[in-house]
């Protein structure tokens, strides 16, 4: 029992683990892209329903809520099915509680230290009342863009910031089921909304100790028929998922985190939502994001720029940059070639999205109270830094491409070191099978030799008057040991000389010779043989020669 229990350990512990992996870090839901974008006129759409249930459901406003039916209330195309099919409200956070971090930009460029946090309750009426009517109050004048991180966003929270705000439903369609996306809507002459979802890569700190199985040890022979030293495998069972979170070495994870972004720029104050997952799944918190974008501020670079430009589009570009995570973990990507041509993609989605908002200027950017200097500064100034951020993109998709490089180096190694244990099971094997074929030749020699004087031995035995003319009650012996031997003798060079002739390869004459030669092939042989012997001979001769003849004419 004891030792049952001691094979099956290392399996269940393994499966344990899985599982408790899997629950720390789930993987994240497949994106579907064709559902991306705005410009689908039939979005999220079930082509498999009658006509009747196409149309859109009258409204039924209530005085209480006036974003309970959000997204129907502003885009008549979504339907209850759509929203449904979504699950934009049906995926937000199950928890009661939602969390709204704050930051404000204003004119100077300078930040807003006394953001204020709101922690909103779902089955509060008066709390989302109060919500509602603190988001309905315009921000102070001297605040150029505000930014609200929203922690554990449920329904209520998604529709009122959705209504209020005028949001396409795509982008919070798209956050919750993490399809990147990028767009521009309503462009007006003095204010548009731009979106943009990125999926990227972060390493965390896995706070379970990794329990690996122990290696399966596969021995080779030899060529002297020793054991070599085997090849490490592992009994693990290797599944790649780049949906999921690949465990790393010195107990980290890389997993994929969600960068949601929808801004809505105006003349007056803009605004930017960042829509973050459930804190349950371990990715960016949004008071993690906040933090980075209030330190931002105190970076003297961006301090200029925000100075210098009155464009509220540098604070969004400026938490493109939590991308840069990547930088930190390259050097870790290079053990699963899957994972790299997965994030390969995602580096794209990247660099188009920063393409995307260098090349979408901000319509409030062209009101009168801006010079034309002013503006052109500004656009200037933007497209120096999205160039800078694109060019880190540059230097990590050429960084990802040399770790791939290395792997297929490491891959081509290991098939390498395999192919020469291999080699040297082979040269083992093909060792022992010219040992058996030495032995089986010397079995066929001594068959060629005893084979014939077993045969005629049993030829002479019998009493046939062909054989024996003379019968052994005359008294006299008509056969004696000298016949018999030269009969045996004869056989065996005539049994020889067959089995030679018969043969295409022989080391007795050349290769695909002919019949005739093959036949006479004592004769050839001999003849090649008497050369070689009479060469050596030759040569000593004709030195001893050069040498007499040199001595006279010196002499």
């Amino acid at each position: 029992m004891s030792a049952a229990a001691v094979q099956t350990s290392p399996s269940t512990d393994g499966e344990q683990y899985k599982r408790q992996f899997q629950s720390d870090f789930p993987k994240v839901p497949v994106p579907i892209y064709r559902h991306a974008a705005p410009s689908a006129p039939w979005p999220w759409m079930n082509f498999d329903i009658s006509a009747s249930e196409v149309q859109p459901i009258p409204l039924r406003l209530s005085d209480d809520f006036e974003w309970g039916q959000y997204p129907q209330s502003l885009f008549k195309n979504w339907t209850s099915e759509q929203v449904n099919r979504s699950q934009m409200l049906t995926k937000c956070s199950d928890g009661e509680l939602s969390t709204v971090y704050n930051i404000g930009v204003f004119n100077d460029g300078s930040f807003d230290r006394q953001a204020e946090t709101r922690i909103v309750r779902k089955d509060d009426a008066v709390d989302l009342r109060g919500y509602w009517n603190y988001l309905g109050v315009s921000p102070p004048s001297n605040v150029r863009v505000q930014a609200l991180f929203v922690e554990d966003m449920t329904s209520p929270v998604l529709q009122i910031l959705g209504t209020r705000y005028n949001v396409e439903p795509f982008f919070f369609a798209s956050s919750v089921n993490w399809t990147p996306s990028r767009y521009r809507e309503d462009p007006r002459t003095l204010e548009d909304h731009i979106t943009v979802i990125l999926p990227f890569i972060r390493t965390l700190k896995n706070q379970r100790q990794i329990t690996r199985t122990k290696p399966i040890r596969i021995p080779t022979l030899t060529s002297s028929g020793e054991v070599d030293e085997p090849l490490p495998y592992t009994d693990e069972k290797q599944v790649i998922n780049t949906q999921a979170a690949l465990s790393l070495p010195e107990n980290k994870v890389l997993v994929q985190d969600l960068l949601s972004l929808h801004m809505v720029r105006k003349t007056t104050t803009s605004t930017i939502i960042s829509y973050h997952p459930s804190s349950e799944l371990q990715r960016t918190s949004a008071k993690l994001l906040q933090s980075l974008v209030k330190r931002t501020g105190d970076s003297v670079y961006w301090s200029n720029i925000f100075k210098r430009s009155k464009d509220p589009t540098f604070l969004f570009l400026a938490i493109l940059w939590l991308r840069h995570f990547w930088s930190l973990l390259t050097q870790e990507l290079h053990r699963l070639h899957a994972h790299l041509l997965y994030y390969q993609q995602l580096l794209q989605d990247f660099l188009r999205s920063v393409e995307f908002v260098r090349g979408v200027p901000n319509p409030a950017m062209n009101a009168p109270s801006i010079s034309e200097a002013e503006r052109e500064d500004s656009a200037k100034l933007l497209r120096i830094e999205a160039d800078r951020l694109i060019s880190e993109i540059e230097r990590l998709s050429r960084q990802r491409e040399m770790l791939c490089n290395r792997l297929d180096n490491a891959i081509r190694l290991t098939f390498a070191t395999v192919k020469i244990h291999d080699s040297k099971a082979t040269q083992g094997l093909a060792e022992v099978v010219r040992k058996d074929s030495t032995a089986i030749k010397q079995i066929a020699y001594l068959a060629i030799v005893y084979l014939p004087a077993t045969y005629l031995a049993n030829v002479f035995r019998m009493d046939i008057v062909e054989i024996k003319p003379t019968s052994l009650t005359d008294g006299k012996e008509t056969l004696n040991l000298a016949d018999y031997i030269e009969a045996v003798a004869g056989l065996t060079l005539f049994t020889s000389w067959l089995i030679i002739a018969l043969q295409k390869d022989s080391h007795f004459h050349q290769r695909n010779s002919s019949v005739l030669r093959r036949a006479w092939w004592p004769l050839f042989y001999g003849s090649a043989k008497i050369k070689g012997w009479l060469e050596p001979a030759n040569r000593r001769s004709r030195r001893d020669g050069r040498l007499f003849s040199t001595s006279d004419e010196q002499s």
